[in-house]
C-alpha cells in the first residue's frame, strides 16, 4: 500500500498536470542551486518549474491521461508547469540551455499533445500570443479598409460611367 506522503505527492502533481496549458520536462544534471533560481525567474510568474521523483510522476502523468511522457522519466528530471503562454515559458528555457548547457530539454506535453525537444525549441521561435493576435488585426483592418474602398469605387464608378453615357447620347442626338 502506498504511504500517505507519496500518494498525496502523486495528487498534487496529477493536479498540476490537469491544469496546465503545457508541461516541458527537462534533465537539470551539473546545474548548481543559484542556476536553478535564475531558471525559475526566467521562466516568469506563469510557470512553475519543479524537481521531481520519476517514478512519482510518471504514476501523476499517467494519472493526469498523459501516458506519451513515460519514456522521458530517467535521470534527475524537472518539469516546468506552463499555466500562462507556453512560447515565453519555452523562450525562458531555451535561452536559459544556450548560457547553461547542463540543461537539458527532454519534451513535453502542450495541450495533451506530446512535443520533443526540438518542437518545444521551435514553439520558443514563435513570436508571443499577443504579437500575433496584433498581427491578426492588422491584417483584418487592411482587409476591411480594402474593401470599405472598393464599395466606396464602384458608385462612383457607376456615376462616371452614366455621366458619360449620357454625354456620348447628347453628342449623337445633337450631332444629327
Amino acid at each position: 500500500m502506498a504511504r500517505p506522503d507519496k500518494a498525496a505527492a502523486v495528487a498534487e502533481l496529477a493536479d498540476q498536470f490537469r491544469s496546465s496549458n503545457a508541461a516541458v520536462l527537462t534533465e537539470y544534471r551539473g546545474l548548481t542551486v543559484a542556476q536553478l533560481k535564475t531558471l525559475r525567474r526566467s521562466l516568469g510568474d506563469d510557470a512553475q518549474y519543479a524537481v521531481v521523483k520519476n517514478t512519482l510522476t510518471k504514476i501523476a502523468a499517467n494519472e493526469a491521461g498523459i501516458s506519451t511522457l513515460d519514456d522521458l522519466f530517467n535521470g534527475p528530471t524537472a518539469v516546468a508547469f506552463i499555466s500562462g503562454d507556453p512560447v515565453t515559458s519555452a523562450k525562458g528555457l531555451r535561452d536559459f540551455a544556450k548560457d547553461n548547457p547542463n540543461l537539458v530539454i527532454k519534451g513535453g506535453v502542450l495541450d495533451g499533445k506530446a512535443l520533443s525537444a526540438d518542437e518545444i525549441k521551435k514553439l520558443a521561435d514563435l513570436e508571443s500570443r499577443e504579437v500575433l493576435l496584433s498581427k491578426l488585426a492588422g491584417a483584418f483592418k487592411g482587409k476591411q479598409s480594402q474593401a470599405a474602398s472598393l464599395f466606396q469605387a464602384l458608385p462612383s464608378k457607376f456615376v462616371r460611367t452614366a455621366e458619360a453615357l449620357r454625354a456620348k447620347k447628347a453628342e449623337q442626338g445633337g450631332a444629327e
